[in-house]
């Protein structure tokens, strides 16, 4: 390689050794960025001309140079060179050819430090519009299992043990309001993201009388970052997108979870569709939930993002470092494991075939309405300790008879409580149990088609 290839090249005596040059070379992860990359140059371009640092007519052999690269990027013709190192001196490169002198303005008022943090940001808030979009179709998804299900009866369970019915509607519900608080901590995230660093230079500002707000307003940022140092070294974005995401695959590694459970035959409350599972290689009654395993296991390498971008950050001095070319690959990697994940999941939930019979069933083991059996009685005025041990008393008792409370008799229940009446019945039903529970926030399937409409009139469509 020739010294004059690179751009501080007047400065060494030697040119870079061919490992160190692969070694540091980032243009096999960022080219990702280059649409980025020549929006935000060709903002600041029209503000350098603007503010009467370069010529109206560099500007427009910039323009034309800047959509032609990006032709050219688009239609795979690009030439990516490792020697240029990264994107930005790539398409710096070609521009130059290009235009010669006029490319040459184009670096001016602003150092590869503050322009990556722009592309960086404009990928990133690109991409938290595409994921909120993503989470609101799952999210649609879900509410429409949830009407069909309203009124499905499944046990509800605390410690995996039967702990009282719920409708099936209502569980899914409560991972819809998990991804409600995952958009909002996105929306949220994004106003952190959409702030302007072009202008910090380096890590000073410059000296040119440059016009941010204008970069600002083109770009749709809203607003600069208002310190230079930090500007060019901020990468508490990126961390807290990351966060976020982190979060997103927990709830939906949860949700896997319990897919996984309620596939088995064990359970057999549901099938998942052919196309999201796979067999054996050598027991051919299998069928293996894949996509659901996946999600677990993603969600381990998301969470191992998170954490390398902490670590990454935490002992570097202001300002810029190298160090945080590292921020690239977990960040890329984040979004398109979200991005992937949210799409394939909204598929397979909505291609989920659902046995309620199996969930009814389940629902009647375990004892599910003793708590609505205590609740009887402390409507009958017994204080809820003495008849939370009464209850108890009447559940070793069925199990002694290999029953549910639902079957014994009337005088096998009065012996736990005389004001015990054929009225309990009713509420040892699953139904009953479920309809008792009608208020907001409850399982009753009325509360839960409330919720339902409640949370469509709140999405978009």
């Amino acid at each position: 390689m020739e010294k004059d290839n690179k751009t501080w090249s007047g400065r060494f005596s030697e040119p870079v050794a061919q490992l160190v040059q692969r070694y540091t070379a980032s243009v096999g992860f960022d080219y990702r960025l280059a649409e980025y990359d020549i929006q935000g140059s060709l903002a600041h371009a029209r503000m350098l001309a603007a503010t009467n640092i370069i010529q109206s007519a560099d500007l427009e052999a910039i323009e034309k140079g800047l959509i032609q690269i990006r032709e050219e990027i688009r239609k795979s013709e690009f030439e990516w060179q490792l020697e240029q190192e990264d994107v930005h001196l790539n398409i710096e490169r070609r521009l130059t050819a290009l235009t010669g002198d006029a490319g040459k303005k184009l670096h001016t008022a602003r150092s590869r430090n503050d322009q990556v943090a722009t592309d960086i940001r404009l990928y990133l808030r690109a991409a938290i519009d595409e994921i909120i979009g993503l989470i609101h179709v799952l999210q649609h998804v879900l509410l429409n299992l949830a009407e069909q299900h309203a009124a499905t009866i499944m046990p509800g369970f605390t410690h995996l043990q039967v702990a009282q019915p719920v409708s099936f509607g209502h569980h899914l519900l409560a991972y819809y309001e998990m991804l409600q608080r995952d958009g909002q901590r996105l929306q949220d995230c994004r106003k952190r993201v959409n702030q302007l660093p072009l202008g910090a230079a380096a890590l000073a500002g410059t000296s040119y009388p440059i016009d941010r707000e204008q970069v600002a307003r083109e770009l749709g940022f809203e607003g600069i970052c208002h310190n230079s140092l930090d500007a060019v070294s901020d990468r508490d974005f990126a961390i807290e997108f990351c966060a976020s995401a982190a979060l997103i695959m927990m709830h939906l590694s949860r949700l896997s979870e319990e897919l996984i459970l309620w596939m088995s035959p064990a359970f057999g409350f549901i099938r998942i569709a052919d196309r999201f599972c796979t067999g054996s290689s050598i027991m051919p009654q299998k069928k293996n939930p894949d996509v659901p395993e996946l999600v677990r296991g993603k969600t381990g390498r998301i969470n191992g993002h998170l954490v390398a971008l902490l670590t990454l950050m935490k002992s570097q001095p202001l300002a810029y470092n190298k160090d945080n070319q590292e921020d690239k690959e977990p960040l890329f990697d984040t979004v398109d494991t979200l991005r992937d994940t949210l799409t394939i999941y909204a598929d397979m939930l909505a291609g989920l075939h659902v046995n309620p019979e199996a969930m009814r069933q389940a629902a009647l083991h375990g004892y599910a309405t003793a708590t609505d059996l205590a609740d009887y009685l402390v409507k009958k005025g017994m204080p809820f300790r003495d008849a939370h041990e009464a209850v108890a008393q009447a559940v070793r008792f069925a199990e002694s008879k290999a029953c549910d409370l639902s079957a014994l008799s009337l005088a096998d229940l009065r012996q736990f409580s005389e004001t015990i009446e054929q009225d309990v019945f009713e509420v040892l039903t699953l139904e009953g149990s479920l309809q008792s529970r009608n208020h907001p926030g409850g399982t009753a399937p009325a509360q839960v088609r409330e919720a339902i409409r409640r949370a469509r009139s709140q999405l978009p469509d």
